[in-house]
């Protein structure tokens, strides 16, 4: 263990894994945004903390477990002269979850928020609502890039560090990012359409149709630029941002 602490290797590595995982958690980061601003203000924080504590446990198992995870890309069915591995299932079933969350979500946005007089009364159950479902959908993320971390760093414990200092990121951000999303209508379309997008990727990827993430990630960050500029014109303008923001 001393040894990897004087290692230069092993901190390349291990800076390289932890880089990865928060920039792959950038989609689960607005996911867990979407799905914290449903719950009441004073349980937001557990269900943040609680989502991603149990995040990174499961990606430490899915670690731990990496020849099992090996045996799910062998196939399993075939639908359509297409052969479908357990992998392949579990992107499909989370692409779809993702499309079906994104729809909902916009139609919310342009519908209004439902009212529930038992809101108060289902809070604790929600938070857990929340909390399984950003553990569920962080498995789907999460399938490949610990294919991707284990060719990167042969060392199990500079892969769990890795993921240990990227959630433990994601813990301190996610409040701002979450706050960010909510006082801007615009961005909160623009964060939807890319969790929509990221859904179909995870659809055709389960049918062995690869989109680079790098082309979703530009294009929403593209998409984020025009915003903010589309904003300063606003303010400039003297007509204000409309978004409540100082």
């Amino acid at each position: 263990m001393l040894g990897l602490l004087t290692d230069p290797a092993a901190w390349l590595s291990f800076v390289t894994l932890a880089m990865l995982e928060i920039v792959l958690g950038v989609d689960n980061i607005v996911f867990l945004a979407i799905l914290v601003a449903r719950l009441p203000a004073d349980r937001q924080h557990a269900a943040r903390i609680g989502g991603l504590g149990l995040a990174m446990l499961t990606r430490i198992a899915l670690l731990f477990s990496i020849t099992w995870l090996i045996g799910l890309r062998a196939p399993l069915l075939t639908i359509a002269a297409q052969e479908l591995s357990a992998r392949d299932i579990v992107l499909l079933l989370g692409g779809l979850f993702l499309i079906w969350k994104s729809v909902t979500e916009l139609q919310s946005l342009v519908e209004g928020p439902r009212r529930t007089p038992t809101r108060k009364v289902r809070a604790r159950s929600k938070v857990w609502a929340v909390i399984l479902q950003i553990a569920i959908v962080d498995i789907v993320f999460s399938l490949d890039s610990v294919f991707t971390a284990v060719g990167l760093a042969q060392r199990i414990e500079i892969m769990v560090a890795a993921i240990v200092v990227s959630v433990v990121f994601m813990m301190f951000v996610a409040k701002s990012v979450s706050d960010f999303i909510e006082r801007r209508p615009t961005i909160k379309v623009l964060a939807l359409a890319f969790l929509l997008m990221i859904g179909v990727a995870l659809v055709a990827d389960g049918f062995d149709v690869h989109f680079p993430k790098g082309y979703l990630y530009f294009a929403m960050a593209f998409s984020l630029a025009i915003e903010v500029i589309n904003t300063r014109a606003r303010r400039s303008s003297g007509g204000g941002d409309g978004h409540g923001d100082a």
